[in-house]
């Protein structure tokens, strides 16, 4: 039973941190924005496939890891470039209605480019499975956790350390106030749906040498971040990355000892408790109340 439930945690911790990547470029957007952005899934979609294409030209692994995340970051700069920097005074509905086009927009280019056959990338390092106290670990789970792990720590440097990332939080906290002091605020909303698409295609081209990938999979993982996001607490990095461990490792324990039909339902029901015990999110904090 031990080995059978460290199983089961491993398996959890790596589902859990590709949700944790897509919750975070979830909140990426809405601390510049105060919207969803509903096409992150795509994102992480686009990731996985356009890395397949790159493999199939024979490219090194490397180079097909970083034309791939290229290509994505400038799909999402131009996504906000193209549809969303056009409008006068957006409001959040506005902005969330944009998104939902545009997901369903480079779905369909998707299909249209690559067919609807799943594709499948090689794992980075083998497929040889690495034995730990009974359990099996393959090789591309711990590129999965180690790369999550890494890029949680970029992102947090880029915010707390670097010019562009302070100005992107002085715009999210006050964009009034930052456009005052010389911020261009509509630069700063493009470059966070760049980060947001390069954090995305990241989790994409590493969890496509697990899974299949095809063009309408982004959508259920965009769903499962998006809830992650919620849980953690929406706007919260650290919460982010928290309730994508968290739901990984519930539907990983719910899938092995109840029923793998009720998997999906999992993140949901979460999502359901979470909003109405703790609207704020497991790390969120709470609204102030208006005197």
């Amino acid at each position: 039973m031990a080995e059978l439930l460290l199983q089961f945690l491993i398996t959890g911790l790596t589902v859990g941190s590709i949700y944790a990547l897509i919750a975070l470029g979830f909140t990426i957007v809405y601390n510049a924005t105060e919207a969803i952005n509903f096409a992150q899934g795509e994102f992480v979609m686009l990731g996985g496939m356009t890395a397949v294409a790159l493999n199939g030209t024979g490219l090194p692994m490397p180079l097909v890891f970083v034309g791939s995340v290229a290509f994505v970051t400038l799909v999402g700069l131009l996504m906000e470039r193209l549809m969303l920097s056009p409008m006068r005074r957006p409001t959040v509905t506005n902005l969330i209605i944009v998104t939902i086009g545009a997901s369903i927009l480079l779905k369909g280019t998707a299909m249209l480019a690559w067919g609807k056959d799943g594709a499948v990338l090689p794992a980075f390092t083998g497929d040889t499975p690495i034995r730990f106290f009974g359990a099996v670990i393959l090789p591309q789970a711990l590129w999965i956790m180690a790369s999550t792990l890494v890029v949680v720590l970029l992102v947090r440097t880029f915010f707390q350390k670097t010019a562009a990332g302070m100005a992107m939080r002085a715009a999210a906290a006050n964009g009034f106030a930052a456009s005052l002091v010389g911020i261009n605020t509509k630069s700063m909303r493009a470059w966070s749906f760049a980060l947001a698409a390069a954090v995305g295609s990241i989790a994409g081209i590493l969890i496509t040498p697990i899974t299949l990938t095809q063009f309408d999979r982004g959508t259920m993982l965009g769903l499962k971040g998006f809830c992650a996001a919620i849980i953690g607490g929406l706007g919260n990095g650290p919460g982010a990355v928290a309730g994508g461990l968290l739901l990984g490792v519930l539907e990983s324990l719910g899938a092995g000892y109840i029923s793998s039909g009720y998997k999906d339902a999992i993140a949901f029901v979460l999502l359901i408790l979470v909003l109405l015990l703790r609207p704020q999110g497991l790390l969120g904090t709470p609204p102030r109340r208006k005197a």
